[in-house]
C-alpha cells in the first residue's frame, strides 16, 4: 500500500479533483490513500524559535501516523532527484522493501516551513521533486502523477512517452 501523508488541508477544489483522479488511476496498481494532518498557523514564523516549534509540532503529527515498519520517503529540498525511468525503478524497489518490512510505502509532504528534525531523522529516503518551487497543494498532484507514471513505466505502458 502507498500512503501520501500531507501537512495541511487541501483547500482547492480543482486540485482536489486532480488528486482524486490520480488516486483512482493508481488504485488499478496498488492500494493508495491520501492522509492529512493539521498544519500550524505560522504568524510568527520569521522568528527562528517559532519556526522550529511549528516544524516540530507538525512533525509530531506526521510521526504519529507512521509505523516503525513503514518505508518513509520525505519530500525535501535536500533530497535526491530522479528522472521518470529512475523513479519508476525506485518506486518498485521501495514497494518491495516496504512489503518485506511488513509496512507501507509512505510519501510525506511536510509543512510550508519544511520538516522538523525528528521527521528528517525518521525518513528512510529524501526526494527532491524539482529545483523549482511549488505550492504544497500542487506538490500533491505532482507526486501522485509521478507515482502513476512510475507504475505505467513499470507495467510497460506508453503513458510516459
Amino acid at each position: 500500500m502507498i500512503r501520501l501523508l500531507c501537512v495541511g488541508k487541501m483547500k482547492d477544489k480543482a486540485l482536489q479533483s486532480l488528486v482524486s483522479e490520480y488516486v483512482k488511476r493508481i488504485s488499478a496498481f496498488t492500494k493508495i490513500e491520501v492522509l492529512e494532518v493539521k498544519d500550524e498557523p505560522n504568524t510568527h514564523a520569521e522568528r527562528d524559535a517559532e519556526a522550529v516549534r511549528i516544524k516540530d509540532s507538525e512533525a509530531e503529527r506526521v510521526l504519529a501516523k507512521l509505523r516503525d515498519q513503514d518505508l518513509v520517503v520525505l519530500l525535501d529540498l535536500g533530497g535526491k532527484m530522479w528522472d521518470s525511468e529512475q523513479f519508476a525503478k525506485q518506486l518498485g524497489s521501495w514497494q518491495t522493501r516496504a512489503g518485506h518490512k511488513g509496512g507501507d510505502l509512505v510519501f510525506v509532504i511536510a509543512g510550508s516551513l519544511g520538516p522538523g528534525a525528528a521527521l528528517l531523522r525518521r525518513s528512510d529516503l529524501r526526494w527532491k521533486l524539482s529545483d523549482l518551487t511549488f505550492t504544497h497543494l500542487l506538490t500533491r498532484v505532482l507526486i501522485l502523477e509521478q507515482i502513476y507514471r512510475g507504475f505505467m513505466i513499470l507495467h510497460g505502458r506508453t503513458y510516459h512517452k
